[in-house]
């Protein structure tokens, strides 16, 4: 396998497994990683590119949560089609209602980092209420 396009930036405060899981993300946005491909197992990605195992295992496990890899036990790590499963037409409308999401953020002043953050923790505390929800009618 090619060496993985990566390189910790030491001068950035973005700590290294942040800065792993977006440049991941960005490989796959681009098109350098394609639905279905298999990254390198975390102990072969943190060898590679010369991180702790914890390092390379927390940028996966985000990006998992985040939707673009899936692990698939005792055979790996890949990377998820969202299109495939949403479908054409409702990816097509998925994604004009993010652009005007995003473009309504960035009017009112908002950075594209802000944007993303914002919407992680809202995604989070609405993934925690659905589970006490869970709870409660247990």
């Amino acid at each position: 396998m090619a060496e993985f396009p990566f390189e910790v930036d030491t001068t950035s405060n973005v700590p290294p497994w942040v800065q792993l899981a977006q440049r991941i993300a960005y490989l796959i946005s681009s098109g350098y990683f394609k639905p279905g491909d298999q990254l390198p197992t975390v102990r072969a990605l943190a060898s590679d590119i010369s991180l702790n195992f914890n390092t390379v295992n927390k940028a996966y496990l985000s990006l998992s949560n985040d939707g673009y890899l899936e692990s698939i036990r005792g055979k790996g790590v890949f990377v998820r089609s969202l299109d495939a499963e949403l479908g054409n037409e409702c990816t097509q409308e998925v994604d004009r209602m993010l652009d005007d999401f995003i473009s309504g953020c960035r009017d009112l002043g908002l950075s594209l980092d802000d944007i993303q953050q914002r919407v992680n923790r809202r995604v989070k505390k609405l993934k925690k209420e659905e589970e006490t929800a869970q709870e409660r009618r247990m």
